[in-house]
């Protein structure tokens, strides 16, 4: 386990990755979500590891780059936040109702993050639909449901995030940060 690595997860539109965005400016080092990078790079090159193509596809290659940033992070000074962690290639096969395989369970319980994960709950307020984000409404509540039962399946404490701004958030994240050390 890392205690160094702390994931942030929950559904699309929730703002994860406009908080670690602003967690960078504040100086902390953040890795990138895995699925909007492969979505875009395999819809220009014309892959089929896209959600609306083949999900296990799009799962294998989520967990492919997610191990790789967390091997990335470990190797960095702490905290690291994730913009999702490993744990959510198996919420997406679940929220999908298709099998997890073994090797990503195993997956998820070897490589552990800090055993606190910040949740973004739905945010209908700030939901967006864009490109890359088709989901709706109803699927972006279902993924945060999923997201929180494997993480709290896998014995992660999950530290909901507060509906308030971006600066608010940032602080409330780094109170977290500072009392896990």
């Amino acid at each position: 386990m890392s205690d160094q690595l702390f994931a942030v997860t929950g559904g699309p539109g929730s703002g994860k990755t406009t908080l670690l965005e602003a967690l960078a400016q504040r100086g902390v080092t953040c890795m990138p979500e895995a699925g909007r990078a492969i979505i875009r790079d395999q819809s220009l090159i014309g892959g089929q590891a896209l959600p609306w193509e083949d999900r296990s596809l799009f799962a294998e290659m989520m967990l492919s780059w997610d191990l790789r940033s967390y091997h990335e992070a470990s190797a960095m000074p702490g905290p690291v936040m994730m913009d999702r962690g490993i744990p959510d290639s198996l919420g997406y096969l679940r929220l999908c109702d298709l099998p997890v395989p073994t090797h990503m369970a195993q997956a998820a319980q070897r490589f552990r993050y800090n055993r606190r994960v910040f949740v973004a709950p739905f945010w209908d307020e700030i939901f967006e639909q864009d490109e890359e984000r088709t989901q709706g409404r109803d699927e972006a509540r279902a993924t945060l449901c999923a997201m929180e039962d494997v993480y709290r399946a896998l014995g992660y404490e999950l530290i909901p995030l507060p509906f308030d701004s971006v600066a608010q958030r940032v602080s409330f994240v780094l109170s977290h940060l500072s009392n896990a050390e």
